[in-house]
């Protein structure tokens, strides 16, 4: 009795263990060069952000392109020379789509919030606003599946560790003493 309980404590012990022994690692672990994580990680200011920090120029009196320019300026430069390249073809007479042609998906919400600004003359402080509530809305949203997700996740890891540890210290030794006590006593 006491070998069939050591192996299967062996077994249920290295089943636990595995996820982690044999877990995703990343690239630079696997030793391949140059794939690694960068030395330092790319700063990136939020779309909300860049939103409300429109928002905020416009508020204060800018124009379209000129907030656009102060934004533009205050982003690190990665992030900044598409918008720069967005003020200069405003300020040469190109058109709002063209102006905004080639620009990463992650300046849409600013594109269409800024659009009836520049082709109507309406006031972009609303759509400012809502663009960056909608922002964060779906931010929100798709945290919360994703902690949804990972509850559904931990499930099965937490039933392999738990359930066999509460049936060998918690369920054997009663069922041991109530056999020994019946049987052997």
């Amino acid at each position: 009795m006491s070998t069939v309980a050591a192996v299967a404590v062996v077994l249920l012990s290295a089943l636990a263990v595995l996820p982690w022994a044999c877990g995703p690692r990343s690239l630079a672990e696997q030793g391949v060069p140059g794939q690694g994580r960068p030395s330092e990680p790319a700063r990136q200011v939020d779309a909300a952000v860049l939103l409300d920090i429109t928002r905020a120029a416009v508020v204060a009196g800018a124009s379209v392109p000129g907030a656009l320019a102060a934004l533009a300026e205050a982003l690190p430069p990665a992030q900044g020379g598409p918008l720069d390249r967005v003020v200069t073809a405003l300020r040469l007479g190109a058109s709002w789509p063209e102006a905004w042609h080639g620009t990463p998906q992650g300046y849409r919400n600013l594109q269409h919030a800024l659009e009836p600004a520049w082709t109507g003359g309406v006031s972009p402080v609303p759509l400012l606003r809502q663009a960056a509530d909608t922002v964060r809305v779906r931010r929100t949203s798709r945290a919360r599946e994703a902690a949804a997700r990972l509850g559904v996740r931990l499930v099965l890891p937490l039933g392999l560790c738990l359930l066999p540890a509460f049936v060998l210290l918690g369920l054997v030794p009663v069922l041991l003493s109530t056999g020994a006590g019946l049987f052997g006593g």
